[in-house]
């Protein structure tokens, strides 16, 4: 059985009732019409023919009102009888007895006994509640300076939300809070960093088709690989990175690194793939002739993976690629000072490590790649 909802009401809604039921609407037709009891209605009727007001203190009886004033009294009386001891106590005693009563009495009522003003004891309280604010966003800014770091600098406030929100002796904290506490300590995002745009360049004119239609989000492991290629400072020269992932989770499951951008360093990254080839479905790329060619066609051929190419002067084909890409950039290129090929090489490596096992991802419910395969298969 449900119970009825307590419901408050206007004197003007009230007086509004009354009228209708003088001038002649029938009482069940105002009970129903507007969702009230029919008692309620004939005590607002009464208490307008007598007293002409509906506050429940104007409709008591005499004995009805000693009965209120004695109780209050009496209320009173426990109160001074609590929290007399305190009386001669120093000013912060008093200020903790007023606070440890407050869901009892009536703070004014505490602070005219224990002769404190009122405006004193919200003063104090007030420090007390920035004290303890401050205490929590001392021990918030250690587990969101650690989260940070653990990300390499590229967590901001939504991902550092997330992973907070794993710490089970933390309150839920909210992202401007965060936020607050990250500017305060001076930690910047990497995204935050402008992000130089290459110039693009001419694709060939290749009659392999488009097979993948923009379906970027697959429910199969190595159901759809998507690759592309960009470029690393190394001393003072460009080098090139290649990086293959796999739609199902993101994950990036091939990479390689070298000083030119050929069909070779495609073929390096294909043969690092751990794993059986002949899984691979489909594989999915831009025009750029380091792609589409004789020795990556073959390699293709011998594993019976099926070839598909971005729509000509359409990089949306290729989003998933694209978007990677540029997480790659902020995360790992840009700003990074790489000495020789051996260390890209090795840092790579790193970065692929925690790309896949460390990093937690928004499209996939905040987890990582390794962690969304595994809750997945």
């Amino acid at each position: 059985m449900m119970t009825r909802q307590r419901r408050t009401f206007t004197p003007e809604f009230k007086l509004q009732l009354v009228k209708l039921y003088e001038n002649g609407k029938s009482r069940a037709d105002i009970s129903r019409e507007y969702d009230i009891t029919p008692s309620a209605l004939d005590r607002w009727i009464k208490n307008h023919q007598e007293t002409g007001s509906f506050a429940a203190k104007d409709n008591r009886s005499e004995e009805e009102n000693e009965l209120s004033r004695l109780r209050k009294e009496n209320q009173r009386l426990m109160m001074e009888n609590d929290i007399f001891k305190a009386s001669s106590a120093d000013h912060g005693t008093k200020i903790d007895v007023i606070r440890n009563n407050a869901h009892r009495y009536s703070v004014s009522a505490m602070c005219d006994v224990l002769q404190i003003p009122t405006s004193t004891y919200y003063y104090h309280a007030d420090l007390r509640g920035k004290r303890k604010q401050k205490d929590e966003d001392k021990e918030l800014s250690k587990e969101i300076s650690r989260i940070f770091k653990e990300s390499r600098n590229n967590y901001g406030t939504r991902k550092i939300k997330k992973e907070l929100a794993k710490l089970p002796e933390l309150k839920p904290v909210s992202r401007r809070r965060i936020g607050r506490l990250m500017n305060e300590m001076r930690l910047v995002s990497t995204y935050t960093v402008a992000q130089f745009k290459p110039h693009t360049s001419g694709c060939n004119e290749a009659t392999v088709k488009n097979e993948l239609q923009r379906q970027f989000k697959q429910e199969e492991q190595l159901a759809v690989i998507v690759s592309d290629l960009t470029y690393v400072r190394v001393g003072k020269k460009w080098h090139y990175v290649c990086l293959f992932v796999d739609l199902f989770n993101r994950e990036i499951i091939g990479h390689s690194a070298g000083a030119n951008k050929t069909a070779g360093l495609v073929y390096q990254a294909l043969a690092s793939i751990k794993g059986d080839l002949k899984e691979i479905q489909l594989f999915h790329t831009d025009r750029g002739k380091e792609f589409d060619n004789k020795l990556i066609s073959e390699a293709l051929q011998t594993f019976g993976i099926q070839r598909s190419l971005s729509k000509k002067g359409c990089p949306y084909d290729n989003a998933v690629a694209e978007a990677m890409f540029k997480v790659f950039k902020t995360e790992f290129a840009n700003g990074a000072y790489f000495s020789s090929l051996e260390q890209l090489a090795l840092e790579l490596d790193d970065y692929v490590h925690w790309f896949n096992h460390i990093r937690i991802h928004g499209t996939l419910g905040y987890l990582t790649p390794v962690e969304f395969k595994q809750q997945t298969l």
